[in-house]
């Protein structure tokens, strides 16, 4: 296993870390099979988004005796309320789940507390405002948390937190097609042959200087999303074509300021896929290749998220419902985050009056109207 520093932090993380999705609602065998493997290979870090009690319980037993040389990246701003999974911005919920969470691990700190789904101003705001970040550094000076993090999918909020200079680790989804989608409506960008002249391809601009300014100021990145939601391992990615689990890792661990890619696993064999990265051949790994054989970007038919389905008459925010829809569609399962995510949205798929306005402007033909009916069945609503 090749470990790599994690920004200034002075932390030395394996390149394959572990997410903890796959983990909820399973057996103590289960978790004790999987970190045997992990810590067989030399698996050093987890990412603990979820506030469920039962799993932070087995996750606590099972790494007790490696706890000093095990890195706990485990959030802030979840909690568990009426048996499930929910985001808060409330301080009070904040603190509370926050000393939980230490209990349940049976820990008195976590290494990099981790402020948890900022994707928008509205939730900076909050963060800032409601005395979130705030309780962050009291952590930090108590030594309950030793360095403080922000999970986002958002590189123009991430950018502005990263620059505050409190942020120190950054977990930000990673992934050939995400970093591929425009900051712009110039969707022509995605194939004009002069954006692949560039060292990154056909970066988004943004999320370029997300990952240079993270490099720049020592802040360390952990990867989620890196198989974007196992979407781009099937035949059905947007990339036009399957991509490897080693092709994945390899590009986003070639990002800057990349650390190690967070596998969501649900089985030993999908972490024996993750860790089989680290013994792969340079040819195995190799991405490049396989994107000049992509077509010229068209992505027809599939969903880029690029808004131009936007406004919907009914305030469906169709390019999310879609994200969320694909996500689950690809791990043939509703993840608690994506549930919660949904649920959140002022309007949802049900709200759909199949008027079309929304595929009478998608560049890339998406049979929008069908995608909703689907989605309302997937979710309820």
């Amino acid at each position: 296993m090749i470990y790599r520093e994690l920004g200034k932090t002075g932390l030395k993380v394996s390149e394959i870390g572990l997410g903890c999705e796959g983990f909820i609602n399973k057996s103590d065998e289960f978790t004790n099979e999987v970190f045997a493997l992990a810590f067989e290979h030399g698996v050093n870090c987890m990412d603990l988004y979820s506030p469920n009690p039962d799993m932070q319980r087995r996750v606590g037993n099972v790494i007790r005796e490696r706890r000093g040389e095990f890195i706990l990246q485990a959030h802030l701003c979840t909690q568990w309320k009426n048996d499930q999974y929910e985001a808060t911005r409330k301080l009070s919920e904040v603190k509370a789940a926050f000393e939980a969470q230490l209990e349940n691990l049976g820990t008195d700190y976590v290494d990099i507390g981790m402020i948890h789904y900022v994707d928008s101003k509205k939730t900076w705001d909050a963060v800032i405002n409601n005395g979130i970040l705030e309780y962050a550094q009291e952590l930090k000076a108590q030594g309950k948390i030793h360095h403080i993090g922000m999970s986002s999918h958002n590189p123009e909020i991430s950018l502005e937190a990263i620059k505050t200079g409190l942020i120190e680790v950054l977990m930000f989804s990673v992934n050939p097609c995400y970093d591929l989608q425009p900051a712009d409506e110039d969707i022509e960008k995605l194939w004009a042959e002069e954006s692949y002249e560039k060292p990154l391809f056909n970066f988004e601009p943004m999320r370029e200087e997300l990952y240079e300014t993270c490099s720049r100021m020592g802040v360390g990145i952990t990867v989620m999303k890196a198989f974007g939601g196992g979407d781009l391992l099937t035949d059905d990615s947007p990339a036009g074509r399957a991509l490897t689990v080693s092709q994945c890792i390899h590009y986003a661990l070639t990002r800057p300021a990349v650390a190690t890619v967070l596998s969501g696993v649900h089985s030993t064999a999908q972490l024996q896929a993750s860790i089989d990265y680290e013994y792969a051949t340079d040819e195995e790994k190799d991405y490049a290749s396989v994107f000049s054989t992509f077509p010229k970007i068209s992505w027809k038919g599939h969903c880029m998220y690029c808004g131009h389905c936007a406004p919907c008459p009914m305030g469906i925010e169709v390019a999310t419902v879609t994200k969320f829809f694909n996500l689950c569609k690809a791990q043939g399962e509703i993840p608690e985050t994506v549930r919660e995510h949904y649920a959140a949205l002022s309007s949802h798929a049900g709200d759909c009056i199949a008027c079309g306005a929304c595929e009478s402007r998608c560049p890339f033909g998406v049979s929008i109207i069908e995608n909703m009916k689907a989605a309302k069945a997937l979710f309820g609503n």
